[in-house]
């Protein structure tokens, strides 16, 4: 009997994969339809494992026991359709790693805040000395790390992609963050993406906890038709006072938990991460660390002295009275519309790329209010112009990251702020949300 597995896409987690599978005792074999990239290819030889490069040979894939497939991989490509149908069970990185530890798992989602709320959560528990991995969509291979490292518990953020390739998996801690329309190029409706959202909490028991915003319309709606056993624990802005959860009065952070019994308050002032959706990101890290039973010292501590990620509000510098802010990794509206309205002072601003089925009603009241310019970075920029460009006094289309800052260093006034944050994917100009924010800082400091 075939002790094959077949690994599609030989990225981060697909090699990750391909490694584990290996120590475990597979025949491995990695596909990948475009090119590995070099550091991909010392990591198959360096571990004797096959692959192959510009296409799939699809005999050899179809006769695996399992398929692991990349996130990126929509479930509809006519390969998988052929797997399922020859009954090959296909799963993706985190299904699959997940089943050789015994770490407890923190899967954090959501369509906005998932990364800066995963790296605050790791942080927290790094700080408090637990041996904890970070992985899922930020960090190094899940896969990798559980082959070649004994941590106690894992923090995993979570593509909607990432857990439609989920099925046996029940989280110890599953939160969800907020929903907003997203990747509708991808889903079919948006209670398709909803669906897939909710798939963080599938198969949790009483002792598993289930963090979400009770201040999310679509979040608190749907959990009538998604229920689960694990205990739920809200977090709201001014919901509060909870019988458990987290809640903000008076500018302070309350949080407290039944089970253990515990309370926790922390001045919003505290926190290093600045805005009303930061503070949500920091009390839903703050009831795990809780739960966790980390020393309350340990936690303020850690929330004070925390870093954001890079790409995300990221002040790059000021040239001549103009600030430049780098958010490109707002990939969609509603990380768009955090970033504007946290800037006080008037915008120049650089958005577009690749549309996912974006409505871009929502932002209009805050660039008619907020934004004198807008600078237009993508391929196709027509739906951008049909939506704004009643809104502000000029739009501008740049074919570079440099052409969009030098327009908008020519075009602005002292006082004023360049933001980039895109509410579009990057594809159309570069390689990735990071490549695009790169290139940004490179021309700002050319000035």
């Amino acid at each position: 009997m075939s002790n094959l597995i077949s690994i599609l896409g030989a990225g981060e987690s697909g090699v990750g994969s391909a490694i584990l599978a290996q120590t475990k005792g597979y025949d491995v074999w990695v596909s990948d339809y475009g090119t590995i990239k070099p550091q991909y290819k010392t990591e198959l030889d360096k571990y004797g494992i096959k692959y192959e490069e510009g296409g799939h040979d699809e005999s050899k894939i179809l006769s695996s026991v399992k398929i692991i497939k990349s996130p990126g991989i929509a479930d509809n490509v006519p390969l998988l359709v052929k797997a399922s149908e020859n009954n090959i069970q296909v799963v993706g990185e985190i299904e699959f790693a997940a089943a050789y530890t015994d770490a407890k798992l923190i899967g954090i989602t959501g369509t906005n805040g998932k990364t800066t709320t995963t790296l605050l959560t790791h942080h927290i528990l790094q700080k408090a000395g637990f041996n904890v991995g970070l992985a899922g969509n930020v960090g190094f291979s899940f896969a990798k790390q559980v082959a070649e490292n004994n941590h106690e518990c894992f923090v995993l953020e979570l593509s909607s992609f990432q857990l439609d390739a989920m099925h046996t998996i029940a989280l110890d801690y599953a939160v969800l963050l907020n929903i907003t329309p997203d990747h509708l190029d991808r889903y079919d409706s948006i209670q398709g993406y909803i669906d897939s959202k909710f798939k963080v909490t599938q198969n949790q028991n009483a002792q598993q906890r289930f963090i979400y915003c009770a201040d999310d319309e679509t979040v608190a709606s749907q959990l009538t038709h998604h229920t689960t056993d694990a205990q739920l624990i809200p977090f709201t802005y001014d919901g509060g006072p909870l019988e458990e959860g987290a809640w903000v009065d008076n500018n302070q952070i309350n949080i407290k938990l039944n089970n253990p019994k515990t309370e926790f308050i922390m001045s919003v002032e505290q926190l290093t991460i600045a805005g009303k959706h930061n503070t949500y990101n920091s009390m839903a890290a703050s009831i795990i660390a809780n739960s966790l039973l980390i020393r309350k010292e340990s936690i303020r501590e850690s929330l004070s002295d925390f870093k954001n990620v890079e790409h995300r509000l990221e002040f790059v510098g000021k040239v001549k009275g103009i600030s430049f802010v780098n958010d490109s990794k707002a990939t969609n509206v509603n990380a768009a519309w955090y970033a504007l309205e946290s800037v006080q002072n008037p915008i120049i601003w650089i958005a577009g790329g690749v549309d996912k089925g974006n409505d871009y009603e929502s932002l209009s009241p805050l660039v008619k209010s907020k934004v004198r310019i807008i600078v237009c970075l993508g391929k196709n920029n027509m739906k951008l112009h049909h939506a704004f460009r009643k809104d502000v006094d000029m739009m501008i289309n740049a074919s570079s990251a440099q052409e969009a800052v030098d327009l908008a260093y020519g075009l602005g006034e002292k006082g004023e702020t360049v933001l980039l944050s895109p509410a579009c994917a990057s594809f159309d100009l570069f390689d990735n949300y990071q490549d695009r924010g790169n290139q940004f800082k490179r021309a700002v400091r050319s000035l």
